[in-house]
């Protein structure tokens, strides 16, 4: 039983207005709990603990290890129920990361995400360095969680359905101009993948942004469950059964997409072609992506939005860090 947040946008700018938000977010864990005691996983929306501001002030990034983490971790054991969570972590190598975890009924850490695909050129997050991990959920399920923009590009979900997921969580602050795209691509990466898809936005306006909250839980088979809307603070639930995801991957025969990706055209061949008939993927492995109109594209960096022109070069995770620090 999946419950996502739509959690009121906040204004976020001091460690006191950070101090403050965290007992938000805790309360909304208790409030969770009370308002369907059969929840098994409450879902917050990125930048639920941050606001919209993009402020990469040091004094207001989180740590795994820090006060704002092991509050969340307090919440969800006290309260017998598994979280996710929004942080901006700090980076000591760079820009903060845009991160996400999924914490246990008790207290623990099971999954940490870096955003892979910061929405550029407004964002000024470290592209995210841990690939996409998945992890065992309750209930004998298998949770991936990516962040907001990530679900606009197809391979992250196909990443996340690889690797096991039968759920995936999509956490987002998007506001309403992006509201045609959000519904479609969840329930495209659903179907595409016989996938759960669980996603949601801040909501509500801080008195400059307006988040569309648009909660949605999408059936596998790219139906919603249940749509959202742009109340704040409401909590969309759904019940959801992987079970059935296990079925659909082992016995559909047509449409099973995910299965015939990597099998093309078995009904001829045996086993079917299992080659990467796809340019732009052996491009990226050979760091040659290129695309034809590349020279023309107008906006490749975050100047447009006020920051200042990058000079450093991506190098994925410095060897004085951990996925664990």
């Amino acid at each position: 039983v999946l419950g996502l947040v739509q959690l009121q946008l906040p204004t976020v700018a001091t460690p006191d207005d950070l101090a403050a938000q965290t007992q938000t977010i805790c309360g909304m864990v208790a409030k969770a709990r009370r308002n369907l005691p059969t929840m098994d996983l409450v879902v917050f929306p990125e930048y639920a603990l941050h606001g919209l501001s993009m402020d990469t002030n040091p004094e207001i990034m989180c740590r795994l290890d820090g006060p704002e983490v092991s509050a969340f971790s307090a919440a969800c054991k006290e309260n017998n129920i598994w979280g996710c969570f929004s942080i901006m972590e700090l980076n000591p190598h760079g820009n903060p990361y845009n991160s996400g975890i999924i914490l246990d009924n008790h207290g623990n850490l099971k999954l940490y995400y870096r955003k892979l695909h910061p929405w550029v050129p407004v964002e000024p997050w470290e592209p995210g360095n841990l690939g996409i991990p998945v992890c065992e959920g309750p209930n004998g399920s298998t949770i991936a969680l990516i962040i907001c923009h990530d679900g606009m590009f197809p391979e992250m979900a196909r990443e996340c359905a690889y690797k096991g997921a039968d759920i995936m969580l999509r956490t987002a602050g998007y506001t309403a101009p992006i509201r045609h795209a959000w519904h479609i691509t969840n329930q495209a990466n659903a179907f595409c993948n016989l996938m759960y898809t669980a996603s949601v936005c801040m909501c509500g306006s801080d008195g400059t942004f307006d988040s569309m909250g648009e909660g949605a839980i999408v059936n596998f088979d790219g139906v919603p469950l249940v749509m959202g809307n742009g109340r704040p603070n409401e909590i969309i639930t759904a019940e959801v059964r992987p079970k059935l995801v296990q079925e659909a991957r082992r016995h559909w025969s047509v449409e099973n997409n995910i299965y015939q990706f990597g099998h093309r055209g078995y009904v001829a061949v045996k086993g079917g072609a299992q080659d990467c008939p796809y340019t732009y993927m052996q491009d990226m492995v050979n760091g040659a992506y290129r695309l034809p109109w590349e020279d023309e594209v107008v906006y490749t960096d975050g100047t447009s939005c006020g920051f200042p022109t990058p000079t450093r070069t991506y190098q994925g995770v410095p060897l004085t860090e951990t996925a664990t620090t």
